[in-house]
């Protein structure tokens, strides 16, 4: 018998603990999330007057989407390590207000070099939010449980295109031309405030790991911290250095790089997708949107408990991107057909948003204490630059071909590229996350 198999009763003791923490944190980092996904992606429907009001065309778009990525890139490493050093509490606050109010601030776009100025200085002061807490929950939960709550956190990308969607459809509808600003005017204010109050919320909400949540006893910090420690992977690194000099890092970077192409291709440009397909008005643009969005908080609830309970990530993520290809690409064959192209849509977005709560098991399989606080910033910063290629690969398509067709196709090529990496890798890299821990995995 394995002499970490728990007894029925502390199972149940180490269950009520576990739901405990989850009920206490995963909600509200959940909301935090929803908020600045939708506060990053909202350009894709300011773009549908925005562009018009202040003559840009799609390159100037697609870049200017884009470049937010190049600010976040730069950054994410060093916020990521900042956050290790002086704690999750303070630091996730300082990345919600200063977000908050940049993208606030877009308002006030006048210009292309404008444009491109303030989605830098978003990016700079988003970076280090998603990699400080995938990096957060690893502070809590072992490598058997972090696929499901790695889920239950990601979806907040897909409930931000449900609720933002519809929401961002009725704001553009709704306050054109109120107190004199345009509707893509209102969107970026009224759309920042919820990340404004959340990050001053998150002085009191969030404790810096195990030791200073006030809202557990003894014996469950014990529990907690006994479960971190036997799931240390053996011979895991733990220096800076090692980060840079780690194969398994560089590859999974280069996974995450393509499954962020489909994401942001999607993120950026589903609002025109669904306006190409004869969708006009700005509000059943916003509700046909939420659709696919849908779709796929089921699929990565899904996929990410069937990972868990087979303890099986590679097939697992390498199908989810071969199902994102291939919806985009089905996508391209049915640009005039509405019902036809949520469908091919929904498919892709599901496939590509199935991937993220899989892939984030790796890295913690890999990297260890501050090697990985900055090897996850490392992987999500450079699988990150996809939001600067994606956009503006395809607003430079579209601006020669007058079709987002050849750039979908991009996207899906990428995402394929992706599922050959993830299969091909070393089996030891494979099977480290799928065999680090030796608690045993429940649904």
């Amino acid at each position: 018998m394995n002499p970490h198999t728990p007894t029925p009763a502390a199972a149940e003791s180490e269950t009520a603990t576990y739901a405990k923490v989850t009920w206490r944190l995963l909600p509200f980092l959940f909301i935090c999330y929803v908020a600045a996904y939708l506060d990053r992606v909202n350009v894709g429907f300011a773009k549908l007057q925005m562009l018009s009001d202040l003559k840009f065309s799609e390159s100037v778009y697609g870049l200017g989407a884009g470049i937010f990525f190049i600010g976040y890139f730069l950054f994410e490493v060093p916020s990521n390590i900042l956050l290790h050093r002086v704690g999750a509490r303070v630091w996730i606050s300082r990345i919600m207000v200063t977000w908050a109010l940049v993208s606030a601030a877009s308002l006030f776009v006048k210009t292309p070099a404008m444009f491109y100025t303030l989605r830098f200085l978003l990016g700079v002061a988003e970076a280090g939010f998603f990699p400080g807490i995938v990096l957060y929950l690893t502070y809590w939960y072992p490598s058997s449980r972090r696929g499901r709550m790695n889920a239950l956190f990601m979806i907040g990308i897909p409930v931000a295109g449900v609720v933002g969607g519809p929401l961002s459809g009725w704001i553009m509808q709704a306050f054109n031309g109120v107190h004199g600003l345009s509707n893509w005017q209102w969107l970026f204010l009224l759309e920042a405030l919820p990340s404004l109050v959340l990050g001053i919320l998150t002085l009191f909400m969030l404790p810096n790991g195990i030791r200073a949540a006030s809202w557990l006893n003894e014996q469950e910090k014990q529990l907690l911290e006994a479960n971190i420690a036997r799931d240390e992977p053996a011979g895991a690194d733990h220096s800076l250095r090692s980060v840079v000099s780690n194969g398994r890092v560089w590859r999974l970077a280069a996974i995450y790089f393509c499954c962020m192409m489909g994401l942001y291709g999607v993120s950026f440009y589903l609002p025109t997708l669904i306006k190409t397909a004869g969708v006009k008005n700005a509000l059943d643009v916003g509700l046909f949107t939420a659709i696919p969005y849908a779709v796929a908080i089921v699929s990565m609830i899904f996929v990410a408990r069937s990972s868990d309970r087979r303890n099986e990530r590679r097939w697992h993520l390498a199908l989810a991107g071969v199902a994102a290809a291939a919806g985009f690409y089905a996508s391209t064959l049915h640009t005039g057909n509405l019902a036809l192209a949520l469908i091919t849509l929904s498919v892709g977005t599901a496939g590509v948003l199935s991937m993220m709560p899989v892939f984030w098991t790796y890295p913690s399989s890999v990297l260890t204490g501050a090697a990985a606080a900055a090897g996850i910033a490392m992987i999500n910063s450079i699988g990150n630059l996809a939001g600067f290629v994606s956009p503006s690969i395809i607003g430079w398509m579209k601006d020669v071909t007058h079709s987002t067709n050849a750039g979908l196709i991009v996207v899906a090529g990428a995402l394929v590229v992706g599922a050959i990496l993830t299969l091909t890798q070393r089996a030891t890299a494979a099977s480290a996350a799928e065999s680090s821990s030796s608690e045993p995995h429940r649904a």
